[in-house]
């Protein structure tokens, strides 16, 4: 069943400030149109608590007790894509089941009223327990422990999903999940991660809602293995056999994307950053992806600017505590600009934002988002 909540706690500074600037920037405003779906990106899947420890010095050791300097807590699992979506002005609709413990109804107001996501086809589970996972990040990289009961027995994602301009997906090796051959029927377009084969089969075959799909993007492992090319760029070409788009992540080399359709071929590389905390990034680069192709945006800029919100999100701590909103977008392109001795060059390939980021969505960059979020008791 679908529950409402009420608030527990003052409601974190940074999830309200995401509503607002979700509100205020909608870069498909140009495009929409009467009769239009009401969602702009659709997904399902599993919402964990995520308790992230910050500021530790060196990874914990056997037998001692290690106290980190700065701790945060926000949704995570899908909740990670679904937040940094809608921080970027697109109206998302999330289907997920909520544990109805304390822990559930953070992430429920955290998303429904900090993010304003619609949770509609959402519900939350009597009995159920919330998954969480702690992370420990030190030394650019991070440790996770999660904890979770089985999951609900009923699927989360509806018979029937509400109509989406997109809907993103997580493909699982041998399995086909329902909803997205009927939203691809509806003329939502689907954009499809995936997971490590855990099997070891790497079978295009054992991905049959491939077909339903307009894009894939994978990591440069994965395309290999799945195309057995030795080459992550002849992957994602091989990849067009199966799907229009392929875009292929190359860590620290950027990405590589490939349009079948229009015959457009793209590769930009990293922005090189300091990077303190990976998590998520993955499902930023996904959303930034997504926003620039539902607006229509030719191949590198979608390219360059899902790269430009990854390499922002792991400046921050956590998952939805990193996703950049335009604010950070926009802070950092007058900041890149005013900086002395840039490559001239490379910053053209960024001028597209020019014409996007609003001057009074101004803010300091880059922000530490990562605070005790769950919240305090109100007074009286």
């Amino acid at each position: 069943m679908t529950s409402s909540h009420t608030l527990t706690g003052e409601e974190p500074e940074h999830l309200t400030q995401a509503g607002r600037r979700q509100a205020q920037v909608d870069p498909l405003a140009a495009l929409r149109e009467p009769g239009d779906p009401p969602w702009d990106v659709y997904l399902t899947g599993t919402v964990f608590l995520d308790i992230i420890f910050t500021g530790l010095d060196s990874a914990p050791v056997r037998g001692t007790e290690s106290w980190a300097r700065g701790m945060g807590s926000s949704p995570g699992g899908v909740a990670n894509m679904a937040s940094a979506l809608a921080r970027l002005g697109l109206r998302t609709s999330l289907a997920a089941a909520f544990g109805d413990d304390h822990y559930g109804e953070y992430c429920w107001d955290a998303l429904a009223q900090g993010e304003g996501i619609d949770l509609a086809a959402s519900r939350t589970v009597p009995g159920w327990h919330s998954p969480v996972t702690v992370s420990m990040a030190y030394e650019g990289e991070r440790t996770m422990v999660s904890h979770g009961h089985e999951p609900p027995p009923e699927e989360p994602a509806p018979d029937c999903p509400p109509r989406a301009r997109a809907a993103v997906a997580s493909l699982t090796p041998g399995r086909r999940a329902p909803w997205i051959a009927q939203a691809a029927r509806e003329g939502t377009r689907i954009f499809a991660d995936v997971g490590w084969d855990e099997t070891g089969a790497w079978d295009l075959a054992g991905l049959p809602d491939l077909e339903h799909c307009e894009a894939f993007l994978p990591n440069a492992e994965e395309a290999k293995r799945y195309t057995g090319a030795d080459c992550p760029r002849l992957a994602a070409h091989a990849l067009t056999e199966y799907v229009p788009v392929a875009v292929v992540t190359l860590g620290s080399e950027g990405a590589y994307a490939v349009d079948r359709r229009t015959g457009e071929a793209a590769e930009v590389p990293a922005i090189a950053v300091e990077a303190l905390d990976p998590t998520g990034a993955g499902d930023v680069f996904v959303a930034g992806f997504v926003t620039g192709s539902l607006a229509g945006w030719p191949l590198a800029d979608r390219l360059a600017f899902a790269g430009l919100t990854a390499a922002l999100s792991v400046q921050e701590f956590g998952g939805s505590l990193s996703a950049p909103g335009w604010s950070e977008i926009g802070a950092w392109w007058r900041r890149v600009q005013s900086v002395e001795g840039q490559d001239r060059a490379a910053l053209r390939r960024y001028a597209f934002l020019d014409r996007l980021v609003p001057e009074e969505l101004d803010r300091p960059w880059p922000l530490r988002r990562a605070v005790p979020t769950i919240g305090f008791r109100r007074s009286g």
